[in-house]
């Protein structure tokens, strides 16, 4: 789980993503602890960045199909 996660990309206007929807940190602190104490309540052990902090991340992509993860409904 990547803290960046958070944010709100919107790239419905080309290539570069917009950020201006994002939350205010404090509240996106919330939202990411929230979402890792959610999966943690499923059973899930996910992997942790560290909110607010510069990291090098690494994707392997398993398949010809990358998802776009779009919730109508924040998760809190």
């Amino acid at each position: 789980m990547v803290s960046q996660f958070t944010l709100l990309a919107d790239a419905s206007r080309g290539r570069r993503p917009s950020y201006t929807g994002a939350a205010e940190p404090d509240q996106a602190l919330r939202l990411y602890l929230n979402f890792i104490d959610c999966l943690k309540s499923l059973g899930f052990n996910p992997a942790c960045g560290v909110f607010k902090e510069t990291m090098k991340v690494s994707c392997t992509n398993e398949g010809p199909v990358t998802i776009i993860l779009d919730s109508p409904q924040p998760f809190i």
